[in-house]
């Protein structure tokens, strides 16, 4: 440090030149290079083994300690064995590496990096929402229990990160995706508390807490990166026929598991209406997606952009109101309206933020999961203020828990002596849900983007390095790449060494 302090303040340079020097030679010092990243992931680890020793034990169910658990499965013809839980726990799993993974290989030159970034960002982000969810649920003297329910929470949080990563995508660093990823995580659970604990707003599918907060929280950062720049197209931006391809692989996950997505944390009768009515509406989005992408592209043609993430949004509208009577029809009209939606943010919307905004969106997040997610929303205030008893029988306070008849009444009494598992609530009408329901959604937005943006404003200063214009979108900054000239084997050498340290798959 000494050294680098002379030579940084050394008088061989002209006046002309020594402020850009000096500058130049902070920014070095201050950025850190690959060796020191790697071993500040080994820290983070660290300290989250740390967190996992001091906050958590196994659950009962999964706790070989517990006598029940040997004896009460023979006893009462129960078993503690993996459920359709589990199941969909997987389901979503997948969503998570899989489709989010490969949805964001659109790039020509950043497929590796939107599969391997999500694969190391996403193993990170599972512990830290673990982390997260155990100090919410921790009680005095006691440590939080650690089930297959908590697996499955941490992976609905993590795909909050996921979505603020695809605003953001080939702009930043992996450490600051990681750290973004941690910030977002904590203002993910404080939200989340203040919206179903609080408000006991319903949103199944976490269409509000996870998708809107995902996509302005992300939009937020891109903000910030950009407020100084002026919008600008890059080179390796666009995407190739092999990249759209590899997209899709992801578009096709997603379509396919995001029934289990939005009716994985649900049971009996509401879990069947989620994975119908989800099925409709991103059916019915896949459809009008299709059809509004031929009538508003060149030559009547579909448009891959369009197809590889608008397909999806009548997954991210219908999921506040996936559990909720809203009838086949209405999922259907859902989906069809978040197609139309999205497929004209991408044409029109997202080049008007760009322009006068200088918010630079990289996967379109805006369009797939921040309209769609707030459509959702208003939705699911729509089906609240119009749900009944008649319609939904004592099932209404099972899925409106705030509407439930209070403990002094003589209607609460009556359901619980005839046990229907229904909890006192705080006797609210139809309207005043309804009204909950919009609050959650204003609180989420409100809290995503300042969160958003002051967490733009520490990835701008931190210590972690940034990217040149140069080096965005390019794989290269961050993996070991073999020489296009030299994927064929054998092609152009001169003799049949190989030039790295290992052969490379494509050559077996």
């Amino acid at each position: 440090m000494d050294l680098q302090l002379r030579n940084l303040f050394s008088m061989h340079e002209t006046p002309r030149n020594t402020i850009a020097s000096l500058v130049h030679k902070c920014h070095t010092m201050l950025m850190c290079d690959g060796r020191e990243r790697a071993i500040l992931l080994l820290f983070i680890e660290g300290l989250l083994l740390c967190a996992f020793l001091a906050i958590y034990d196994y659950a009962p169910e999964a706790d070989a300690s517990n006598r029940q658990n040997s004896i009460a499965p023979h006893l009462n013809g129960k078993s503690n064995s993996l459920s359709v839980r589990y199941i969909l726990y997987q389901d979503v799993h997948v969503m998570i590496f899989i489709g989010f993974g490969f949805l964001m290989t659109f790039l020509k030159k950043y497929s590796q990096s939107a599969v391997g970034l999500t694969f190391l960002v996403g193993a990170i982000l599972i512990q830290v929402a673990l982390i997260c969810d155990g100090i919410m649920n921790v009680k005095l003297g006691n440590k939080a229990y650690l089930s297959l329910n908590s697996l499955l929470s941490a992976d609905v949080a993590v795909a909050t990160p996921l979505i603020s990563m695809g605003a953001v995508l080939g702009k930043v660093t992996y450490m600051q995706l990681v750290f973004m990823g941690i910030m977002e995580l904590i203002m993910f659970t404080i939200n989340k508390y203040v919206g179903e604990q609080l408000f006991m707003a319903v949103d199944a599918g976490d269409s509000m807490f996870v998708h809107v907060f995902g996509a302005y929280f992300g939009l937020a950062i891109s903000f910030v990166l950009g407020m100084k720049e002026k919008p600008k197209e890059y080179d390796l931006e666009g995407s190739s026929y092999q990249s759209d391809v590899f997209a899709m692989i992801g578009t096709v996950f997603l379509w396919l598991f995001w029934p289990s997505f939005n009716g994985a944390a649900l049971t009996g009768d509401d879990q069947q209406r989620a994975v119908i009515n989800t099925l409709l509406s991103i059916s019915a989005s896949c459809v009008i997606t299709f059809a509004v992408s031929a009538l508003v592209s060149k030559d009547n043609k579909f448009n891959m952009v369009h197809v590889q993430n608008s397909t999806l949004a009548g997954g991210v509208a219908i999921g506040t109101a996936a559990g909720m009577m809203c009838e086949p029809l209405g999922a259907l009209i859902i989906g069809a309206v978040s197609g139309i939606i999205s497929v004209l943010g991408y044409k029109y919307l997202t080049p008007i933020i760009q322009k006068h905004l200088h918010i630079h969106d990289t996967c379109g997040v805006h369009n797939l999961h921040g309209m769609p997610g707030v459509l959702a929303a208003f939705f699911g205030a729509l089906m609240a203020g119009l749900a009944t008893e008649a319609t939904y029988d004592y099932s209404l306070y099972e899925i409106f828990p705030a509407r439930a008849p209070s403990a002094e009444t003589f209607k609460f009494s009556e359901m619980r002596d005839y046990n229907y598992r229904i909890s006192a609530g705080f006797n609210r009408t139809a309207y005043q849900q309804a009204g909950y329901q919009l609050l959650a959604l204003a609180v989420t937005l409100g809290i995503s983007i300042v969160s958003g943006l002051i967490t733009g404003l520490f990835l701008r200063t931190m210590f972690c390095g940034w990217l040149t214009e140069q080096q965005k979108f390019d794989d290269a900054v961050v993996w070991e790449l073999e020489d296009e000239s030299q994927v064929e084997f054998g092609k152009n050498r001169n003799d049949n060494t190989c030039p790295n340290d290992h052969i490379a798959m494509g050559n077996i």
